[in-house]
């Protein structure tokens, strides 16, 4: 009995302790627990505020912008990888650092061309303050990373040899046939040409990565952490034609030159789709030379002169106010209508209908007009209406002036008004208004919407191809519309534009000569004009030039002035073999043609093996790998630097492959 009790006390006594000690460790969880809560709920901000916040950051990782490309495939606009080199002289070893930095100083002095002594100094008082962030060197292309990732202590890499690369994306313009404004540009506060016009498709998602900070001013990005990858825009193709560019801006700058002018632009559009395939715009910056900085062609808006009579007749022509059979008496060149003062700059007498657009009669015009409409100006108006000659143009590039016409609204309508805008007055429109409406004539009346996009891929893979888009599916009768295209030829064989009559090309257009600031004091200021298409039986294109402010010592007219220029395009563009097209018009003095056009080295994966292409045309490279079902990842232009795979290992279907290409 006594051993029972023994052994109970002993029971109780230890089942007491055990209590006691769960009971104690619950108040310790519990008490762990509760501040454990109190810390998530009342220090975050703090702890967050006092450290995280202060020593790490997410910072965002730039996307690629997509590429612009002419409609050849011709990169316009690329994004090119640069390379910024920091070194972390915490993770060199002393010895690795004494024992290579003499090799790698020699290495530095003869790429940078700096003495030794200049990178000793600074690298040995980095490795002293043990720098885990100095900034080397800034913005090398990929053949000068490749160079330096290979020198002494750098060849180790990021945890051994302390080199750390950050990648920055650079727009670059990657050819000399079209300038800046035409190009143009999106800084993320302006928008201005293709760049601006296809910026949403281009732009990609940015990512993100996190950083760490290493001093007051330096941040490191951590590689272990996960990394937001971005992901690149996507690459457009415009409808600008890059051989015709080249044509269109030599033969513009070399007549512009010639009279000296102080600016000019050509538009060149294809007549079956309103593909936009050159757009040329030039400035005078000194004597002789002249660039592409600004968009005339859809910026300004001006008086068109002459080049207006054909919207003007062929509103008389569709209503049936005349035909072929019209007649009109000039006079002796001068006619006085509501008080206003109107002449011709030569002949006289009575001019057949064609006649009045082939020599350019303002009297001839202005009678026609107002003879059908000067008791009823809105008919009249409606046609313009109705080609859309009031509206602001609906097109993607930003920047275009909205025309403007008097009308009997206006305050600035007179019983003159309508004999001004017969032959080119009292308005005002941009050029690609002007090269839209001839086009339509060009394309047997329909009215097509200037298209400057032709097509947008990403990845080998076609998203969005552009088709072509009708404003005005019938402008005028059918009469109409051939009676207006005879005329315009006329002019060129017989009219103002006799000048550039050639057999072997038949072309129509029509010639214009605006004075403009003609109320102001001193020289008279003349704009020189040709609009027109080729060839006149058969359109592919539609062509509108002009030229500002040209000398007027030489020549004002647009006859003289601008349709030379016309007729050079025109020769090099459709002629294989030009003809009685003179020998200096044939000699492209710019760009030798020839060298834009790379031989086509044929490649193939045989056996699923990656063959080399280190070398090789990226451009003629790219489509081969992608039409054969690989994934094509490449930046930069030119010739391909660096490939991966390698040569030799097996891919697979639908494998990406990582291209770098540089000029």
């Amino acid at each position: 009995m006594a051993v029972q009790n023994e052994f109970e006390n002993k029971r109780s006594k230890t089942l007491r302790w055990g209590y006691l000690f769960a009971g104690s460790a619950f108040i310790l969880f519990v008490v762990f627990l509760g501040r454990i809560l109190i810390l998530q709920n009342t220090n975050v901000q703090e702890i967050k505020d006092d450290y995280i916040n202060k020593n790490y950051r997410e910072a965002k990782l730039k996307a690629a912008r997509g590429n612009l490309y002419a409609s050849d495939g011709s990169i316009l606009a690329t994004t090119v990888m640069r390379y910024d080199v920091y070194l972390d002289f915490k993770t060199i070893k002393d010895t690795v650092y004494s024992n290579n930095i003499g090799p790698l100083t020699d290495s530095l002095s003869k790429m940078f061309g700096k003495p030794r002594s200049y990178f000793r100094d600074r690298l040995d008082q980095q490795k002293k303050a043990n720098n885990q962030y100095y900034s080397l060197v800034k913005g090398l292309d990929f053949d000068d990373y490749d160079r330096i990732r290979k020198f002494p202590i750098f060849k180790k890499g990021k945890n051994k040899g302390g080199f750390i690369i950050d990648r920055n994306f650079k727009r670059e313009l990657a050819t000399t046939q079209i300038g800046s404004g035409t190009i143009g540009m999106d800084d993320g506060v302006t928008k201005s040409g293709l760049e601006g016009a296809f910026s949403k498709y281009m732009t990609g998602t940015d990512g993100t990565r996190l950083e760490q900070r290493v001093n007051s001013s330096q941040w490191k990005p951590i590689d272990y952490w996960k990394v937001n990858e971005p992901i690149d825009g996507q690459d457009v193709y415009t409808t600008i034609d890059l051989r015709i560019q080249d044509i269109a801006h030599s033969a513009l700058e070399k007549q512009l030159i010639n009279f000296n002018g102080d600016h000019g632009c050509v538009l060149v559009m294809e007549v079956a789709t309103g593909k936009v395939k050159a757009m040329v715009n030039l400035r005078r910056t000194e004597p002789g030379i002249y660039v592409d900085a600004y968009n005339y062609a859809l910026k300004d808006a001006t008086e068109p002169g002459s080049t207006f009579k054909t919207v003007s007749l062929l509103a008389a022509m569709d209503d049936g106010f005349i035909d072929e059979n019209t007649t009109v008496n000039v006079g002796n060149g001068v006619w006085t209508y509501a008080k206003q003062r109107i002449s011709d700059g030569h002949g006289g007498g009575i001019y057949e209908i064609a006649d009045v657009l082939a020599k350019s009669s303002n009297v001839g015009s202005a009678k026609l007009i107002t003879q059908y409409y000067a008791d009823k100006p809105k008919v009249f108006l409606d046609h313009l209406k109705r080609w859309k000659m009031f509206d602001k143009m609906d097109i993607e590039l930003p920047g275009i002036t909205k025309p403007f016409i008097v009308t009997p609204e206006s305050k600035r309508w007179n019983a003159a008004t309508l004999a001004s805008l017969a032959y080119g007055y009292s308005s005002r429109f941009n050029l690609l208004q002007l090269t839209t409406f001839y086009n339509g004539i060009a394309n047997k009346g329909k009215m097509l919407k200037p298209l400057f996009i032709d097509k947008i891929m990403k990845d080998g893979q076609v998203l969005y191809t552009a088709k072509p888009e009708v404003m005005v599916s019938k402008m005028a009768s059918t009469k109409a519309i051939t009676m207006m295209t005879n005329a315009l030829t006329k002019a060129v064989e017989k009219g103002t534009a006799k000048s550039i009559f050639t057999p072997n090309l038949k072309m129509a257009g029509k010639t214009g000569t605006a004075r403009f600031e003609y109320w102001k004091p001193g020289p008279a200021k003349y704009q020189a004009s040709f609009a027109g298409f080729y060839p006149a039986d058969n359109p592919k294109y539609t062509c509108i030039v002009m030229i500002n402010q040209p000398d007027n010592s030489k020549s004002f007219y647009g006859s003289t002035v601008a349709a030379p220029v016309f007729k050079e395009i025109a020769g090099k563009t459709f002629l294989k073999t030009p003809q009685n097209v003179e020998h200096e018009m044939l000699v492209d003095k710019k760009v030798d043609l020839s060298k834009m056009v790379e031989p086509n080295v044929k490649i193939a994966v045989n056996g699923r093996q990656m063959p080399n292409v280190v070398g090789l045309i990226g451009k003629n490279v790219i489509p081969q790998l992608e039409n054969s079902g690989y994934r094509v990842d490449y930046k930069g232009v030119g010739r391909i630097k660096e490939q991966f795979p390698l040569e030799g290992a097996i891919i697979g279907k639908n494998q990406r492959i990582y291209l770098s290409l540089q000029n």
